[in-house]
């Protein structure tokens, strides 16, 4: 089956920087579609970023300016390069996929990794 492996959570202080990764594997065709989900305590799970397979992007206007998602379709990974990071970044992170492909129906995520941005 489908797996996303995520790496690259941690704790920072604010204003620093980090890099999320994500694998997907499992498949024999690329995602059409991935992305970073987050989920803060006591707080819907909101959309961060997301990169389709042809290379475009969207982010969610909280990130704009300080966050950049990037993708490797050969390898089937993105990552997510978050700077000048604030405490309202703070959640876990979760990395998600979705294909075209029928064989593949709705929704891949991953474990989720954690992001504590604090002094």
């Amino acid at each position: 089956q489908v797996q996303l492996v995520e790496s690259g959570g941690g704790l920072v202080q604010p204003g620093g920087s980090l890099r999320l990764s994500c694998t997907a594997s499992g498949s024999i065709v690329s995602p059409n579609v991935m992305g970073w989900y987050r989920q803060a305590p006591g707080k819907q799970r909101e959309l961060v970023a997301t990169i389709t397979s042809g290379g475009y992007t969207s982010l969610a206007d909280s990130v704009k300016g300080r966050a950049t998602i990037s993708r490797d379709n050969a390898k089937n990974t993105i990552d997510l390069q978050m700077n000048s990071l604030k405490p309202e970044d703070t959640a876990v992170y979760y990395c998600n996929a979705r294909y075209a492909s029928s064989w593949y129906p709705g929704d891949f995520w991953g474990q989720g990794t954690q992001v504590t941005v604090s002094s």
